[in-house]
């Protein structure tokens, strides 16, 4: 890799950060040789009903993985986000809503969203649902969405929030799994101009016969669009709001009591239902929140993520919420309906913390300058970036462009499992290294271990595990303990296996190489896919790329890459070589890709995850069993594919 160049903490943040490097050196080292006393401290960032005596009781040993902190203390996930705020901020804005449609937006303040959530709790303890209820929820970008969440958390139901892109067939699976009592729903979502249909997609999983636990539908009306309805079954949530009193006291709950169950797809065929409590992944979503966004009382801030993702309740909603912060929720796309939505979303709500996925940002720099057409952006203090590792490239335009070159960008990595931010900067205590995640952040252990699990010190690269548990952390897989312990404890004894790939270097920082099993192995060398994707799409006619292995005769694999170019851009023979060529530099002759397959579009999922899996097939000519491809955004991409593939010449 060229020279990495460092930047340096800017003058306007070190200034006011709540942590500097000092800091954050002694308060790691505390939270790693103390975490009793570290984190009985930072518990102190929510209101207790009964205080905990006991902080960390945790294991990892085979056969007897247990999770739990705070295990003796009560609360109440909704009266930390909403109640304890209204005193001193009651009038000031909770939730921004910036519609699909750049007209539609309002301000909900934290007095009003509290009403509503006392209204909701009731309308659900009415239909029946009681603390330890599963509740489906399956609805647009709206704050009835953030409402109907916090209201399980009042009454001590568990949410499953479905993401509102998933077919039928994804939703009837979740709720059988969950055993969900209830669904909770909009007759149709908008997204870039268009319908989603979810009540449809609601009524076609309930027709399913293994969905046997519903008996009513609560219905938004966000459009008022066509909709079939079953009488008796389904509701209207206006009728039902209407008739609800705006007194509810909030349910007392063990800090291990069940929050929510969020799916996420597993390496192997069914999703899993990643169980998270109450009161260690509160402490550590509000925890990891307050410092790496450094964020101050009065900051606007704006998560892109649906609510459907673990970053839309981690960092949409709860984090956000339990600081008394104002959080932007966007039903929209970025770049509809001009490359220019999200630089205008943040000029006309005056952001100071943009938080995004390299997926938008990468969509976003192929337009080049109409991305920030007409903006200033000036509000702009910190950027940050979720979802999968950021490429250099994108990493210095993002930072650049968006934050006008003085807005430090937080590169987070975390997982659905582990709740909340794991190895990240923090804006006053890191310098940055484009493309880098750098240090843990406190009492986060990482190692970088070999295949035969021994740690490897220095600068190095391995596979990448916590070796001791943070407050944040999945207490078990949904009804299957075991096959919670064998995804991420069975293949690395004593420690967390993350699945993913890590180099650290010479300054002890951290940068994500990829899933493990997007690791290559050319000629006996390995090769991180992330890497050789990171290199192509630095190329300037390169808009996106994804680089999978492929059986080679001599090297054990070929390398093959799917290439999106930018707008205006052909593909030509010429182009062909300077783009292998370009790659032979950056990284070495190795890592030369063997084919260069151009697309328009890569198969991707809702949440703009592109899916490796159906790419490899394609590549190797496995089309056989694609698998699941009902989670895609388009599906019309698949068979596209196919046929530009029948036209490439293959290595042998």
């Amino acid at each position: 890799m060229s020279q990495i160049h460092k930047h340096d903490i800017p003058a306007n943040i070190a200034d006011r950060c709540l942590i500097n490097p000092e800091q954050y050196h002694e308060k790691y080292q505390q939270s790693i040789s103390s975490p009793d006393l570290f984190w009985g401290e930072q518990g102190h960032i929510l209101d207790w009903i009964t205080p905990y005596q006991k902080v960390k009781n945790t294991s990892f040993a085979p056969g007897n993985v247990s999770i739990k902190w705070y295990e003796d203390g009560t609360l109440n996930l909704a009266a930390n986000c909403l109640d304890r705020h209204l005193a001193a901020r009651g009038n000031e804005t909770a939730i921004i809503w910036e519609g699909d449609d750049a007209s539609q937006s309002k301000h909900i303040t934290y007095k009003e969203l509290h009403r509503d959530v006392c209204r909701f709790a009731n309308v659900l303890l009415k239909q029946g649902i009681k603390k330890g209820d599963v509740v489906a929820i399956y609805m647009p970008m709206v704050p009835e969405a953030a409402v109907a969440m916090l209201a399980c958390a009042r009454i001590g139901a568990i949410h499953s929030v479905i993401f509102g892109g998933f077919s039928p067939e994804a939703v009837a699976g979740r709720i059988v799994d969950s055993n969900s009592k209830l669904v909770i729903t909009a007759d149709e979502g908008v997204r870039a101009g268009r319908g989603i249909p979810l009540k449809k997609n609601v009524d076609e999983a309930l027709k399913n016969p293994n969905v046997t636990t519903i008996s009513n539908v609560i219905v938004l009306k966000r459009t008022g669009g066509k909709i079939d309805w079953n009488e008796g079954r389904d509701l209207w949530w206006s009728d039902l709001i209407e008739k609800a009193s705006d007194q509810h006291q909030p349910e007392e709950m063990n800090a291990e009591d069940p929050l929510f169950i969020l799916y996420t797809s597993g390496s192997t065929g069914k999703p899993k239902g990643v169980l998270h409590t109450t009161g260690g992944y509160l402490v550590y979503a509000a925890t990891t929140f307050k410092y790496v966004f450094d964020y101050h009382p009065g900051d606007i801030y704006w998560c892109t993520a649906d609510v459907g993702w673990v970053t839309g309740h981690s960092y949409l909603l709860y984090g956000p919420l339990a600081c008394g912060a104002t959080t932007l929720m966007f039903e929209g796309v970025p770049n509809w309906p001009t490359p220019a939505r999200m630089c205008q979303v943040v000029d006309k709500h005056q952001v100071n913390i943009l938080y995004t996925a390299p997926t938008a940002i990468r969509a976003l720099m192929a337009e080049g300058d109409k991305a920030i057409e007409g903006t200033d952006r000036s509000s702009l203090r910190i950027l940050g970036s979720v979802g999968e590792p950021i490429n250099p490239e994108a990493w210095e335009w993002y930072w650049k462009k968006i934050g006008n070159e003085k807005c430090p960008v937080m590169d987070t990595w975390w997982q659905t499992e582990t709740g909340g931010f794991m190895i990240t900067p923090m804006p006053g205590a890191t310098q940055l290294k484009a493309g880098s995640a750098t240090r843990p952040f406190f009492g986060v252990q990482p190692a970088l271990v070999d295949n035969e699990g021994n740690p490897q010190e220095g600068a190095t690269e391995g596979n990448l595990v916590i070796v001791d548990s943070w407050p944040g952390q999945a207490r078990t897989l949904f009804g299957d303990h075991e096959r919670f312990e064998q995804t991420y404890f069975s293949t690395f004894k004593n420690m967390y296996f993350s699945g993913d790939g890590a180099r650290r270097d010479e300054d002890g920082y951290y940068w994500i190489t990829g899933r493990v099993d997007d690791v290559l192995n050319v000629s006996g060398h390995r090769l991180g896919t992330a890497e050789i994707e990171s290199a192509l799409v630095s190329h300037p006619k390169i808009a996106e790329a994804a680089v999978v292995g492929i059986p080679h005769n001599i090297k054990g694999q070929a390398i093959y890459a799917y290439v999106t170019l930018n707008h205006g851009e052909e593909p030509s023979p010429e182009l062909y070589a300077e783009v292998r060529n370009w790659v032979r530099k950056e990284i070495g002759p190795l890592a030369t890709p063997d084919v260069l397959h151009w697309t328009d579009s890569l198969p991707k999922t809702r949440s703009g995850k592109i899916m490796r899996r159906i790419l490899r097939k394609i590549a190797a000519g496995d089309t056989s069993n694609l698998g699941d491809t009902s989670t895609l955004a388009d599906p019309g991409v698949v068979d596209k594919l196919l046929e530009e593939k029948q036209a490439i010449a293959m290595p042998s």
